[in-house]
């Protein structure tokens, strides 16, 4: 059995116009899916699955933590994830990602495998940047930036990024 063998849903086997499911995204499958954004975490999903004429809608719902790195101190922080997603799904003849929330499936193969698909929602509901609350950095850390921040030929004159983040140590 493959890592990521509970996250295959066999949706041509659906016998019934609707199904739930439950996942827990702990630390193993961040560890499994060896993405970048997320090393860690406790995310639990609940999808629900809707089979109308066609397709299937799939519809996520994410809640729960990510353990990433601050941006500014490097050291661990907890990031709420609570998101919604939205996964359309199609039987065809080939694979195919028609958009962003249409995927087309193999109609012989009948299955998806979800695994990427949460990591990605997941690692989507990150903002770009993430710091720790003022004043919860790594002090060390802290006070090594503030002595390598560079300051501009008129001293008075600072980049504003770098006056919000020093301000926000």
């Amino acid at each position: 059995m493959g890592k990521f063998d509970p996250y295959k849903v066999d949706l041509k086997g659906m016998r019934a116009d609707s199904e739930e499911y439950q996942y827990l995204l702990d630390n193993q499958f961040f560890a499994n899916i060896d993405g970048e954004e997320i090393p860690k975490g406790k995310i639990e999903v609940h999808l629900l699955i809707i089979k109308t004429a066609g397709f299937y809608n799939l519809n996520f719902t994410l809640n729960g933590i990510a353990v990433i790195p601050c941006d500014r101190c490097l050291d661990d922080m907890d990031f709420a994830i609570e998101t919604n997603n939205r996964l359309v799904v199609k039987l065809g003849r080939d694979y195919a990602e028609e958009s962003e929330e249409i995927i087309v499936i193999p109609e012989t193969e009948g299955t998806i495998n979800l695994a990427w698909f949460l990591y990605e929602f997941a690692a989507l509901a990150i903002p770009i940047k993430h710091v720790h609350a003022p004043g919860k950095c790594n002090k060390q850390m802290s006070s090594k930036l503030k002595e390598h921040i560079i300051v501009s030929e008129d001293e008075d004159e600072v980049d504003d990024d770098t006056t919000i983040e020093i301000d926000e140590i």
